[in-house]
């Protein structure tokens, strides 16, 4: 499962229009709507950490898990710079493990479509019911099969600035609704006009809404709602990407029997 190595070093640069700020305030939102104006909040899947980093700004104990050092590396570098108290644990979410349980966990940017298989995924939201306060909040959200099969699926996609350039090239299988990606990299070498030439390969599965509440509700977990992520209205058939709002359950809260 482990990816993003030499795509590690350009991520940021190939990100850089992804509107963080806006995904980070509506997870504050939410987090606050609900009761959780501070505490320990985890980001699964966190990456380079820019959103790790936000949600420090806004008050709250990070801590950021990725199985990916160079991904990882690249948030340590913003830690060092922004001086923000945040705990990275390198590790796969498959078999994550904390020293206590977090308010809430949050999860974006399709994490979760690195989980290929249905029961692992299960096993994943396990894992989070099992680190979650009495009545935690888990927010994540995930890329649908629709937006693999109709959207991503067989699509070429391609980009060159100054600094580097990619090819992403998709190949979606509807049988297993799981869709390859082929990165082919070109990072700059400082100084020398010359490019660096990596490839990488990954895997994700496209999810239904009603895959997901089921694994969920397998997990122990307690479904509260769903959005679509662009409109932030309904979900329909045609939503790319699904935000979902889970609950902890199963744990008594302190002072109850």
């Amino acid at each position: 499962m482990e990816s993003y190595g030499g795509f590690a070093d350009v991520y940021d640069l190939f990100m850089d229009e992804t509107p963080y700020e806006e995904w980070g305030a509506f997870i504050v939102e939410c987090l606050k709507e609900r009761g959780v104006e501070r505490g320990i909040v985890l980001d699964l899947g966190c990456g380079t950490g820019t959103l790790t980093e936000y949600l420090a700004e806004k008050g709250y104990d990070m801590i950021g898990v990725d199985n990916s050092y160079d991904m990882l590396d690249k948030a340590l570098q913003k830690k060092e710079q922004s001086g923000l108290d945040i705990l990275y644990l390198c590790q796969d979410m498959r078999e994550f493990e904390l020293y206590g349980t977090v308010a809430a966990v949050i999860s974006v940017c399709d994490s979760v479509n690195y989980i290929t298989d249905l029961e692992e995924l299960t096993g994943v939201f396990s894992l989070v019911n099992n680190y979650l306060d009495p009545e935690g909040l888990f927010l994540f959200d995930f890329n649908t099969d629709y937006k693999y099969r109709e959207v991503i699926g067989e699509r070429v996609i391609a980009e060159n600035r100054e600094e580097g350039s990619f090819i992403w090239e998709n190949s979606y299988d509807e049988e297993s609704k799981i869709n390859e990606y082929d990165l082919t990299i070109f990072k700059r070498i400082e100084d020398n006009g010359l490019f660096e030439k990596t490839e990488e390969v990954h895997f994700q599965r496209g999810y239904t809404l009603l895959e997901m509440k089921e694994a969920l509700e397998k997990a122990g977990m307690v479904f509260e709602w769903a959005i679509d992520a662009d409109t932030h209205k309904e979900v329909t058939k045609e939503s790319g990407r699904i935000y979902i709002l889970a609950k902890e359950h199963g744990k008594a809260k302190p002072g109850q029997a």
